[in-house]
């Protein structure tokens, strides 16, 4: 029986191509972490001033105008128009730079009792690349309801 003869030198550089798609395999997948996390956070500090944003509209009343309810406790009745308004001085007011196209969707209250606030913004992701878009428009909805106890 003879003995076969191996001969390693065609494996020589087979490493580089495996050491090469991974290498690239690594920089897509903390590219796409990068941009998800970014639109993440951008959605969150969008949410934190529309919550901000509803909590100024749900106290957009006059104490004068508290309806009792049938368990004895004051209820507060808002209006629309009063919503939109203190939703428009808070914005006014409040430092919400930093946001691209921030725009106030809604401002209204639904049952008189609550405030519902939806803001839309464009965020852009840190780096753009092919697996990336450009950027989306993002909306988030807050509700608060001032409450007597």
């Amino acid at each position: 029986m003879g003995c076969a003869v191996i001969d390693h030198r065609d494996e020589t550089g087979s490493t580089l191509p495996l050491t090469i798609f991974y290498g690239f395999l690594s920089l897509v997948l903390i590219l796409l972490a990068v941009a998800a996390t970014s639109l993440y956070l951008e959605r969150k500090r969008l949410f934190t001033v529309a919550d901000g944003a509803a909590l100024v509209g749900a106290e957009a009343y006059d104490l004068g105008d508290l309806a009792p309810t049938a368990d004895g406790h004051p209820r507060p009745e808002l209006e629309a128009s009063d919503v939109r308004a203190a939703v428009a001085a808070y914005f006014d007011s409040a430092p919400v730079d930093g946001f691209e196209q921030l725009n106030v969707e809604r401002a209204t209250t639904v049952d008189g009792r609550s405030a519902t606030v939806e803001l839309s913004a464009y965020w852009r992701p840190p780096i753009v690349s092919l697996l990336v878009p450009e950027g989306l428009r993002i909306e988030v909805t807050a509700v608060a309801r001032s409450v007597f106890d």
